[in-house]
């Protein structure tokens, strides 16, 4: 029975790591792959899942309007996997889309994102991921004291931390530090 899985984490945890590693090895047996990526994050190239670690493979983009379980019906019917990066970018209509993927079509649906934003707060993705996925997986990240890190922040050209502003911010490493929650409250001047 084919399954909806998240794997989620804070920001440099190697999330496209693992899913290159992974279709990687499908691939290695003669399995074909389906590799997925939101079109708003356009870091390594138009249509380009990449890792920090400098590993990268094609991948086809999706926006809020596309509809998942149509794309793979049309671009990935046999596929034995379908690996979906930036998963924090999906809707919760998206998500029951990827659930029907697993349910209706049997292909098992691996998921990649963020929790939660620089304010704490979750993703629309992520929270009907958590909600919806058969499989929770947390890929794990440490702060700079050591404690694992389950929180990031957004910093300014100085390296100071920014309270406000829009969800979603498209960065890496210029823009986002992974921390603990107690350094996260500290440089939040969180409760």
């Amino acid at each position: 029975m084919a399954k909806l899985y998240f794997h989620y984490s804070t920001m440099n945890a190697g999330k496209s790591t693992l899913l290159l590693q992974a279709s990687y090895n499908y691939r290695e047996r003669g399995m074909a792959t389906l590799l997925l990526t939101a079109a708003i994050d356009d870091r390594a190239g138009d249509a380009v899942i990449a890792s920090r670690i400098g590993i990268s493979a094609p991948a086809l983009t999706f926006s809020r309007d596309t509809d998942l379980c149509e794309l793979i019906r049309r671009e990935g019917k046999d596929a034995a996997c379908i690996f979906l990066d930036e998963a924090q970018f999906l809707t919760e209509e998206q998500v029951w889309q990827l659930a029907r993927v697993a349910d209706d079509l049997s292909q098992p649906v691996m998921c990649y994102g963020l929790r939660v934003d620089f304010q704490g707060k979750l993703f629309p993705g992520s929270a009907a991921l958590l909600a919806l996925a058969d499989d929770l997986r947390e890929v794990r990240t440490i702060c700079f004291c050591g404690k694992k890190a389950t929180m990031v922040i957004r910093q300014d050209d100085q390296g100071q931390p920014i309270r406000e502003g829009a969800q979603v911010q498209i960065g890496g490493n210029e823009t986002y530090v992974s921390l603990c929650r107690s350094h996260w409250r500290e440089a939040m001047q969180a409760p």
